[in-house]
């Protein structure tokens, strides 16, 4: 199997990744455009790794769904701070969270 079709999938979900980073102000929208970028690099990993006939790229590519569950508990922890704090999860109040 060729490579490009996965590096052109890869690519495009990393676009998308970056424009919902950009462009959302609420706190859940930034945190799933984020994980539709770690997915775009598990695909790279992953498609690499089959390119090369190796098994490190599954391997990163497992390790780096195990981080991600974690900056997924991290990242709706603070959500559901910031709800509290300002009855609202935009992220222009998470100032409040402050000191």
């Amino acid at each position: 199997m060729p490579i490009q079709p996965l590096l052109l999938l890869s690519a495009a979900l990393f676009c998308v990744g970056i424009y919902g980073v950009v462009s959302r102000r609420n706190a859940v929208g930034i945190l799933l455009s984020v994980e539709l970028m770690m997915n775009a690099v598990n695909i790279n990993l992953v498609g690499f790794a089959h390119y090369h006939a190796s098994h490190v790229g599954q391997v990163f590519a497992v390790f780096s769904i195990a981080l991600t569950v974690a900056e997924v508990v991290v990242g709706l922890a603070l959500v559901i701070l910031l709800a509290r704090a300002k009855k609202d999860i935009a992220v222009d109040g998470a100032e409040a969270l402050r000191g």
